[in-house]
This record gives C-alpha cells, sequence and structure tokens, in this order.
C-alpha cells in the first residue's frame, strides 16, 4: 500500500502510526514544507508539488497540512485520482465549499477525520442509550488549555492561535459539533456566539457557544481554549435521569451508577478510524455516498461551526 501525506505535522504522526499497527509495510511519501524537517524512518520526504506525479499511483492521499491550505490542496491531488483522507476540519473558510463540485465531477471518494465517531462510549450512547430514551435538553462541554496541547512549543507560534491560519477553539475543537450531527442529525436552527478575549491573548477565537434547535430538544455547546483541568462531556437531560458521557473516561454513568465503560483510550480511535477508512474507500464494491462523514457531509457541518 502506497500513500501520499500532504504534511506531516503531530496529527500526521499519529495517522502513521495508526497506519503502522494495521498494515506495517506500508508506503509513505510525504509532502513536506520545509528541508530541515526531521526525518522520519521508512518514510520519504518531497518538498515540491510536482513530485507527487513522479511517485504515483497512490492508495489514497492523507491530507494533514494547515487548515488554511486544504482547498488549495484538494485542487492539486484531484488529478491522482485516488480517495483523499483529510483531517478535521474540512476548511476554515466555506467560500473554500466551491471546491465540492470539481470533486463529484471527479468522482473522488472522501473522508473527513472525526475521530471521535469511534469512540466506544459515543458508540454506545449512539447504539444503546439514544433509541431508549426521550431527550428533553443536551449539554456539550469541552474546554482544555491551549499552552498545554503542544509540549515543548510557544502556544502562540500555533496555528491554533492564529484565525488566518484556519486556528479557533470552534475548528480545533469542531470534534463536538460533528459527533452532534452524527448523534441527532441536521438541527433546525443554529445560534452561536464567538469571542477573543481570555488571557490567551490570541487573535483566534477561544470561545465559542451554540445552541442547536431540534425538534422535541435544544442542544447547547461551550467550547473553550484556556480551562486547565481539562473537561469534555455530553450530558443529556431525559424525564426521569440525567445521562452524563465523560469523553476523556470513556464512561456513560446515569446519577451516578456506571452504566457503561471501556478501556479504549483516545490514540485507539485512530486505528479503528483508519480501519473503516481503508475498509470502505478502497473497496471497489461500496459506492462514495455511503462512507461516513465524506466531504459533504463534512461541509455541513462546517457550516454550523462558521455561520
Amino acid at each position: 500500500m502506497k500513500i501520499l501525506f500532504v504534511g506531516f505535522g503531530s496529527i500526521a504522526h499519529k495517522h502513521y502510526q495508526a497506519l503502522l499497527e494495521i498494515e506495517p509495510s506500508i508506503q509513505v511519501i510525504a509532502l513536506r514544507s520545509h528541508t530541515n524537517a526531521k526525518q522520519i524512518k521508512n518514510v520519504l520526504s518531497i518538498y515540491d508539488k510536482e513530485e507527487m506525479i513522479q511517485y504515483a499511483p497512490y492508495d489514497f492521499v492523507l491530507i494533514s497540512n494547515p487548515t488554511y491550505k486544504h482547498a488549495e490542496t484538494i485542487e492539486k491531488v484531484l488529478n491522482l485520482h485516488c480517495p483523499l483522507f483529510i483531517e478535521k476540519p474540512l476548511f476554515h473558510l466555506l467560500e473554500s465549499g466551491n471546491i465540492l463540485n470539481k470533486i463529484s465531477n471527479n468522482e473522488i471518494i472522501t473522508y473527513v477525520a472525526c475521530n471521535l465517531r469511534f469512540l466506544d462510549s459515543l458508540i454506545y450512547l449512539k447504539n444503546i442509550l439514544l433509541p431508549n430514551i426521550t431527550v428533553n435538553e443536551v449539554n456539550v462541554y469541552c474546554g482544555s488549555f491551549l499552552p498545554d496541547w503542544r509540549t515543548g512549543a510557544d502556544y502562540k507560534t500555533s496555528y491554533s492561535a492564529h484565525q488566518d491560519q484556519g486556528g479557533g477553539v470552534h475548528l480545533d475543537l469542531i470534534h463536538e459539533l460533528d459527533y452532534i450531527y452524527w448523534l441527532f442529525g441536521k438541527p433546525k436552527q443554529v445560534f452561536s456566539y464567538k469571542r477573543s478575549k481570555s488571557t490567551l491573548n490570541v487573535d483566534a477565537i477561544d470561545y465559542a457557544n451554540y445552541l442547536l434547535e431540534y425538534d422535541k430538544f435544544a442542544v447547547n455547546i461551550v467550547l473553550n481554549y484556556y480551562r486547565k483541568d481539562k473537561k469534555r462531556s455530553i450530558e443529556l437531560v431525559c424525564s426521569n435521569n440525567t445521562y452524563t458521557v465523560d469523553l476523556f473516561s470513556n464512561t456513560v454513568t446515569s446519577t451516578g451508577e456506571v452504566l457503561f465503560t471501556s478501556k479504549q483510550v483516545l490514540t485507539d480511535t485512530y486505528k479503528k478510524q483508519l480501519e473503516y477508512f481503508l475498509n470502505t474507500a478502497l473497496n471497489s464494491s461500496i459506492k462514495k455516498k455511503i462512507i461516513m462523514n465524506n466531504i459533504y457531509e463534512a461541509f455541513e457541518v462546517l457550516k454550523i461551526c462558521l455561520q
């Protein structure tokens, strides 16, 4: 299996390690932006986009460069005519959605990486709990401390801190919007409030609050970059019970009782996600419209995020 990586930062390393667990003999070509970047064993680094053609064909392309470069990258690799695995978020501007028609015209299979769809506790919520409860209210919270995200690096130099590079908590943590879309579908209305006023002193959005309206309940989503005691949860308030999913501990509880727990850790979801992608995108008998979270579905989530 031969794979083209466009960008080889920290998230690409996670995907690469997961791929090695699945298929140790993979061949990786990595298009990188800096010639002084650390070399990776068994990864061939290239630095010119024109070199991509030289090593074609590929089984698929994994796009994990900065978000603001996604649209131009997708357009550049369309002529490779192979499936695209695109790291979230899809784009940082809705105007980039103009490229969707080109993808459709070229019949390119796409998947946008949102690995929380493969977290055991959320799968339990979707498949076991939700079919058996009536929801009145949903509260989602994700808060963490941006300076702790990248060990040894100044957070103010990262793309996350800069709006023009596709940074911002609403885009970095689009996972929360994505899994709500996955669980409940498209909302009837969306209201949002975003700001950048915390002590982090970054120009990117560091707080976002969304209210999603559905027929019988509403979903409130709070995201921030500045919480030192990190928290990631979804709470479902029902008529008789309140159910809470703690995404860090991978548990589901109700009024103190543990309903579900898993030893799976978050990094395990990268392997499960890639197994799903490989079993669908590279299966010639499966049509592109069947693939979960293809570029068209991801763009619907992006519209909620950026509206």
